[in-house]
């Protein structure tokens, strides 16, 4: 997998005359690939290596390395790697050579516009269909996780790196992200790696209680407190003693009870609601919240001092559509969870592979995990197919786009291709202060392929 935010194969084409470059270019970018040309065979060698790419067209005939070497290169690199061999020299001999050297297929020129098409959709499809089963295979069986967190995107290896830091500590974490994206997860990762984890895991939403109620909960109360408290309650301060406190939710405290909060976190010790006696405890604090309490601390909302005292250390978690390439995975998982049988060898089919890279996943990995769940009851035999997705998943709204005002009619195709793509990269290289990484990102393409573009429009120096 790769950096991709959207899923966008990747063309890499080679032939030492520009023009039918051009020509390639032209026709395949409209059609939605990420497109890379070369007329050097050893730098599309290079390219090969070091990008992310889902398929190869190539010239035969080339100076310095020629086509079947290249293949033969290409092979060696990545096995699987989609090669098509192009020539307008073809020979049944040199086809034959080219097939069993692993080709996916070998076209003469000059082709027809709409079979190079279907050939080239028919090959990402199978290359995409093998990549994407193959991972959820491994998956099954090697999965990547940091306890029960699943996923080996480079976020995600951020995270890793950052729990294994901070577990060993005593600091204060602070977990940030969407509402379905695993915090949770993470606080129990962090507690499960520390030297406490023998010692509760102990967790209170404090979204989810009135003022009252969640004092009661964070504190305990003594018998009489209140109407209704029958007997004495520890509060979960006192459970988690020598372990951990998680306090999801903790942008929705009260004014009051953050006062009261930050006193035991300074001094660790408190006194049950209607007690006198002080209670000493010892607890880590990992908190988590799916707002910017940095904001809520401008608007007064949240006290200063109690987000310092929380926020040692901040983790921040991406959303699902920030870290796509580690769907497999969770599907993998989710399957794994969620089907009916064990004895079913579940696949999915390119169409619903490319459906879940595409949505934007609002719910994260919860609506996810729905989905997957919803998909294993609907399908009927060991492949899920779109007929198993919610409806809002495959349908797409239809976009219009005023042409005219886009491209002016003056300019042929392939100028006009080069001057929008070239204007998306200026406008997303704003946007993102310049920095490479979010403005690829932001354009749905790899920061190598960022590069490449960069440098083929004279954007580097």
């Amino acid at each position: 997998m790769n950096e991709k935010s959207l899923y966008m194969e990747t063309i890499l084409i080679v032939d030492d005359e520009k023009n039918y470059l051009v020509i390639l270019e032209a026709l395949l970018a409209p059609e939605g690939y990420e497109i890379i040309t070369e007329d050097d065979a050893l730098n599309a060698l290079r390219l090969i290596r070091e990008t992310d790419l889902d398929l190869v067209i190539t010239d035969m005939k080339m100076a310095g390395m020629d086509g079947m070497e290249l293949l033969e290169e290409a092979k060696k690199i990545d096995p699987g790697l989609p090669v098509i061999i192009m020539t307008a020299y073809g020979t049944i001999e040199m086809a034959v050579e080219a097939m069993k050297k692993r080709a996916y297929d070998y076209i003469t020129k000059p082709f027809r516009n709409e079979e190079l098409k279907l050939t080239i959709k028919k090959a990402l499809e199978l290359y995409r269909l093998r990549k994407e089963n193959r991972l959820l295979s491994e998956a099954l069986s090697d999965r990547y996780r940091y306890g029960n967190i699943i996923g080996k995107s480079k976020p995600m290896l951020k995270i890793y790196d950052m729990i294994g830091k901070v577990a060993q500590s005593r600091a204060s974490v602070m977990i940030i992200g969407p509402s379905g994206t695993g915090k949770e997860l993470i606080a129990k990762a962090i507690h499960y790696d520390s030297p406490r984890k023998n010692r509760p895991f102990i967790s209170i939403n404090c979204g989810a209680l009135t003022e009252t109620l969640l004092e009661s909960e964070l504190f305990g109360h003594e018998r009489g407190a209140f109407t209704g408290a029958i007997a004495m309650k520890k509060g979960r301060f006192e459970l988690a003693d020598e372990g951990t406190l998680f306090l999801d939710e903790v942008g929705a405290m009260s004014p009051s009870l953050q006062v009261k909060l930050l006193r035991v976190l300074q001094e660790m010790e408190f006194e049950r609601v209607g007690g006198t006696k002080t209670i000493e405890v010892d607890v880590r604090i990992l908190s988590a919240s799916n707002r910017k309490l940095e904001e809520q601390v401008d608007r007064g909302i949240f006290r200063e001092d109690l987000f310092y005292r929380l926020n040692v250390v901040q983790i921040e978690v991406p959303p699902l559509k920030n870290r796509i390439d580690d769907i497999p995975f969770l599907v993998a998982h989710f399957v794994e969870k969620f089907q009916p049988s064990k004895k079913r060898k579940i696949q999915l089919s390119p169409e619903v592979w490319k459906a879940l890279y595409s949505y934007n996943w609002p719910g994260n990995i919860r609506e996810l995990e729905n989905t997957i769940e919803r998909a294993l009851v609907m399908s009927s035999n060991e492949t899920i197919t779109p007929a198993d997705l919610p409806d809002y998943l495959v349908k797409k709204k239809e976009e219009r786009i005023d042409l005219d005002k886009v491209v002016p009619r003056t300019l042929k195709l392939a100028e006009a291709l080069k001057q929008i793509e070239g204007k998306l990269i200026v406008r997303a290289l704003r946007s993102s202060n310049d920095v490479q990484s979010k403005a690829a990102e932001m354009l749905g393409i790899s920061r190598r392929v960022m590069h490449y573009k960069m440098r083929k429009y004279g954007m580097l120096r």
